[in-house]
């Protein structure tokens, strides 16, 4: 009697441990000679409120660009020690904060819409207006300000500089190491900001036709949240020693069936 109560105890706990294929394996239902296309494989981040852009402008004669260009700001640092002999100035280039009008304000040219638009269309703006002034205008804009944040259970979570201003939701959580083995890989929750508005999406990284989801693709300032699975949660209800207990027991049953026997 004591070896059949036994052995149903270890099947269940064996049972209790089993999880399907499909609920770990991320994009379930991919062939090996399946090739996708995401539907936007074209994405191009667009600027939004409180984007840091650091635009730069040159031409072949250098003097000519230098009134559409924010003057350097000089930032003070020290080498070894905090005497004024290891004082050095740094120059750094300023940045244009975009307003919530999605608005920032350039030299001469004066008051310039960003919002919205995506680097290229700015780019492609600034040097129509330039060509009034400088002959071969070159214009280059960078987010510098670009990051997403992954929380929840992953190996690190954390907020990450992109410098590429372009992340899909694989990169970014392999940024974080990764999910646990507790994370919940079918209820992923986006948090976004649209127009000063928070809004959520769920992602599910177990289907294949995620690659082909609007959300593939992070924007600035979105924040990734994988929840715990239920055994997470499970665990923290009955206690992290619940593990022990049950090996405990299923190591004192097996003795009084040797016992026994």
């Amino acid at each position: 009697m004591i070896k059949k109560i036994s052995l149903l105890f270890l099947i269940a706990i064996s049972l209790a441990s089993c999880a399907s294929k499909e609920k770990i394996v991320y994009f379930n239902g991919i062939n090996s000679d399946q090739n996708l296309e995401t539907a936007q494989s074209n994405f191009e981040t667009k600027i939004k409120p409180d984007d840091a852009l650091m635009i730069m402008v040159t031409a072949p004669d250098l003097r000519s660009a230098e009134p559409f260009n924010l003057p350097f700001a000089a930032v003070m640092g020290t080498t070894t020690g905090l005497t004024l002999d290891n004082v050095n100035v740094q120059p750094r280039y300023q940045t244009y904060l975009v307003d919530r009008n999605g608005k920032i304000e350039f030299p001469v040219l004066g008051t310039l819409s960003v919002g919205g638009f995506t680097k290229e269309q700015v780019i492609t703006d600034l040097n129509k207006r330039l060509e009034k002034y400088i002959n071969t205008p070159i214009v280059n804009v960078r987010i510098v300000n670009y990051k997403i944040s992954v929380i929840g259970e992953v190996i690190r979570p954390n907020s990450y500089v992109i410098q590429s201003e372009r992340i899909s939701v694989p990169e970014a959580l392999a940024l974080a190491g990764d999910l646990t083995i507790y994370g919940e890989r079918s209820d992923i929750l986006l948090i976004r900001d649209l127009n000063g508005v928070k809004t959520h999406y769920s992602i599910d990284l177990t289907k294949s036709d995620f690659i082909n989801s609007p959300y593939y693709y992070l924007q600035q300032n979105d924040v990734l949240y994988v929840k715990p699975n239920k055994t997470k949660i499970n665990s923290s209800v009955v206690g992290p020693n619940t593990t022990v207990i049950i090996s405990t027991i299923s190591l004192l049953i097996t003795a009084i069936a040797i016992i026994l026997r």
